[in-house]
């Protein structure tokens, strides 16, 4: 339970961590108060740099510490790095000017193992990042097994002899510099650098202390071997520090903190992915508890990807193998020359109520279910890709639909099974005997290894369990490279993955939102909000009782310190444009437009594109014109990205070209003279012609009335209006907003002006091409 701590009196003004809110914020505060106290939600737009984290935390906080209220913590939702450093921000804002006489809010950030872990962070006890989690759950396995009912010893022994071996370097002078102690996080631990072993069986003396400190029957947070309710926001590193320093396991304390401090920063999985939820964060997921999803626009395809499920053609062929090894030491009784032991088969097998034959079927049916995945996978190959075998380098990503993507019916795989004497039994059963496998190799096998059989097992179930209207089925080729397949097998080139899509979540989101007391749905651009009412699920939420408010404040900087402009050129459809390269009438006009913009604004200029592809197409056509340095931003790993952002903040103005479906669009900061204008060009819709997007958009055609206006139009423009968005994010702010495409100009039959709020329209004011540099000229001599 949360630390009841302060004046038994709270006004939000209190809470609010600057001397006085916008008066959108007040609003936004007190509709947000207003609306949790009768267990509903907030939806709130505002544009970037109007305080929305502020708001949102001020809310939650002034909830959790009133005692009238029944909301005990606040957990932030955020799908953005740069998010989540704010509200980590406002936090200790709100902690540095609360009253004299209040304790500051407690929070914690949640992290990964590897971020936690001491032997990761350090990379030593034979753990790393690609390891750690393998590795953790095996050690944790053998160290509950070591001091569990009939184990060898207790765990005060274990995390004692841990700590005798790093002292018994001392006592035997093994070494010249003094006690190898594991260090991480700036102090020394007490334990040393390799893993410890207790008569030949490696543990954990992090989590062997964390369980040496945990009561039988009480609280978790009773093992916490530090105060924490006086610490206001706790790091990464004060976490690591305070916990590994004290011999506890970081990972566990965090999870023992979970639901006793009182702001919880996140990501969606902690909320929306049902094994997360499951077997970490479950205690946060109720009605004590404020949430606030932040970049609430990335809900919808957040939570489709969650709740969306698939298996792996390697981990059928690892599950297959984990099947045979259980089944065959009780199958052909050799006893002696298998690791399993007949007798525990039989035994686990009785308690999990799974016979033999069962674990049979389902080994029996992965194997045919690889076979025919394997023919039909070589059959589209022998089509698409003639004489593939002699150059797998050639081939690509691909989709393998399994039923028409716009008739929704039973896929061909289901067809194919049936037809082959595997019914939905059979699908079904795999989740039950699959944990059984895996439970009978994790008592007889230390080898740290993930086993496949569950994984395969839950994906099998669910694809019987999900109907076929609102769930899409594929088979999909994701390119990859594996030297140690045969050279001319297609496994080398491609990992197969058989995948059930789940195309409207909107039920799976108001499920979830229904669990919490009440909270905040926010982002620079949800409009239009009815459509985000319906999508996420809010309005069956509202059907049911819990009332939704809706708040959409623009921007409240001065109009002159901006200018917008919605150029009326040719519509950026694959159709005008052609493909990248092509020289025609509609890129040129394009090109013609970016170059204006980057020459005429001082500074540094955004230029987004509807793809990757495009992006590289613009650079190379802006090099050969601009003046200013051209950036390109291609699809690569964070540390490309931040280093892309340096090269773009530092020095004098240049230019940095980006796909609008990419991660420097939305955000990131662009405060201060960071960047002075962005064009955005064209309207960034995901690929109509895959297969999955026209399995979603027919779904939403018979959910919603309007598939190609909710699943892709809608999302496009809150793409390219982040993009847009980036420019101007304070008082003192001051630059150019370009759309570039006529469908922002005018109405048309396939327009968006209408998707753009009423402000936004009435500011991006429809120009010429010919006339854009006049416009241009005449604001950037206005500011000077």
């Amino acid at each position: 339970m949360a630390v009841a701590t302060g004046p038994q009196s709270v006004t939000w003004q209190e809470v609010f961590g600057h001397p006085e809110a916008y008066p959108e914020q007040a609003d936004g505060i007190e509709t947000a108060i207003q609306t949790a106290r009768d267990d509903g939600f907030a939806v709130v737009e505002g544009a970037c740099g109007t305080g929305k984290t502020m708001l949102a935390l001020t809310a939650g906080i002034d909830l959790v510490r009133d005692p009238d209220s029944d909301y005990e913590r606040v957990f932030v939702l955020t799908s953005v790095k740069q998010q989540l450093r704010q509200f980590e921000a406002d936090l200790r804002t709100i902690n540095e000017n609360l009253p004299t006489d209040w304790k500051p809010v407690s929070g914690l950030t949640l992290v990964g193992k590897s971020d936690v872990c001491p032997y990761s962070r350090e990379g030593c006890g034979g753990i790393d990042d690609s390891t750690v989690y393998d590795r953790c759950e095996g050690l944790r396995d053998r160290t509950r097994g070591l001091v569990g009912d009939g184990g060898r010893t207790s765990a005060e022994a274990l995390a004692k002899d841990a700590r005798e071996q790093q002292t018994g370097l001392l006592d035997t002078g093994s070494t010249s510099a003094g006690p190898s102690y594991l260090e991480t996080a700036g102090d020394p631990t007490p334990y040393p650098k390799s893993m410890p072993d207790y008569e030949d069986v490696e543990y954990c003396p992090f989590y062997a202390n964390f369980l040496a400190d945990l009561p039988e029957d009480g609280d978790p947070i009773e093992a916490v071997p530090f105060e924490f309710d006086d610490k206001g926001l706790i790091t990464t590193e004060d976490l690591v520090s305070l916990a590994a320093g004290a011999g506890s396991c970081p990972h566990s304390v965090m999870g023992a903190l979970l639901p006793n401090v009182e702001v919880v920063v996140g990501n969606y999985y902690h909320a929306f992915d049902p094994t997360t939820v499951g077997t970490f964060t479950g205690a946060l997921v109720d009605d004590s508890t404020f949430v606030i999803c932040d970049e609430a626009h990335m809900l919808e395809p957040r939570v489709r990807d969650l709740v969306s499920v698939g298996v792996g053609d390697r981990t059928l062929r690892d599950a297959e193998s984990e099947f045979t090894r259980v089944i065959q030491p009780v199958k052909f009784d050799d006893a002696g020359k298998s690791t399993v032991d007949a007798e525990l088969v039989r035994g686990e097998l009785q308690e999990a109520d799974v016979t033999l034959r069962e674990l049979e079927e389902t080994r029996d049916f992965i194997r045919d279910l690889r076979e025919e995945l394997d023919r039909r996978v070589t059959a589209h190959l022998d089509r698409e890709y003639v004489g593939w075998r002699a150059d797998l380098t050639e081939l690509e990503d691909e989709e393998l639909p399994l039923r028409d993507p716009e008739e929704p019916g039973v896929d061909e795989l289901t067809e194919w099974a049936e037809a082959n004497g595997h019914d939905e039994g059979t699908w079904v059963r795999a989740e039950a005997t699959g944990s059984a496998v895996a439970r009978i190799l994790d008592s007889v096998e230390e080898d740290d290894k993930r086993r496949a059989a569950p994984a395969a097992g839950r994906a099998l179930a669910t694809w019987a369990y999900a109907d076929h209207e609102k769930h899409f089925r594929e088979i999909e080729l994701e390119r990859t490279w594996d030297e140690m397949e045969p050279p001319e097998s297609w496994r080398r080139a491609y990992n197969v993955r058989l995948s059930v899509h789940n195309c409207v979540p909107g039920e799976a989101i108001a499920e979830r939102l229904g669990d919490f007391g009440g909270g905040v749905l926010m982002s620079a651009t949800l409009e239009p909000i009815d459509v985000f009412r319906r999508v996420t699920g809010l309005d069956a939420l509202a059907d049911d009782g819990r009332p939704v408010a809706e708040r959409t404040f623009g921007l409240g900087f001065p109009e002159s310190n901006r200018a917008s402009f919605a150029v009326d050129v040719p519509k950026f459809t694959h159709s005008n444009r052609g493909p990248p390269g092509e020289e025609n009438e509609t890129r040129l006009a394009y090109t013609d437009a970016a170059v204006e913009v980057c020459e005429r604004s001082p500074g540094n200029v955004l230029v987004g594109m509807p793809n990757y592809a495009e992006a590289e197409w613009m650079a190379g056509a802006l090099e050969a014109r601009v003046d200013k340095p051209v950036l390109l931003d291609e699809s690569s790993d964070d540390g490309a990205t931040e280093r892309l952002k340096r090269d773009f903040f530092g020095g004098d103005g240049k230019v940095l070209v980006t796909s609008l479906r990419g991660t420097l669009t939305e955000g990131v900061d662009y405060s201060g003279d960071k960047l002075s204008a962005a064009v955005v060009c064209g309207v960034p819709l995901i690929n109509t012609s895959s297969p999955r997007t026209r399995a979603v958009k027919t779904a939403y055609d018979r959910e919603f009335g309007n598939g190609f206006e909710t699943a892709l139009t809608v999302p496009a423009v809150r793409k390219a209006r982040q993009a847009i968005g980036r420019v101007i994010r304070g008082t003192d702010e001051v630059g150019v907003r370009v759309f570039v495409d006529a469908r922002y100009a005018r109405d048309s039959w396939n327009g968006v002006r209408d998707y753009l709020p009423e402000q936004e329209r009435e500011e991006f004011r429809p120009v010429s091409p010919d006339m854009l540099g006049f416009g241009l000229d005449r604001f950037w001599s206005s500011v000077e």
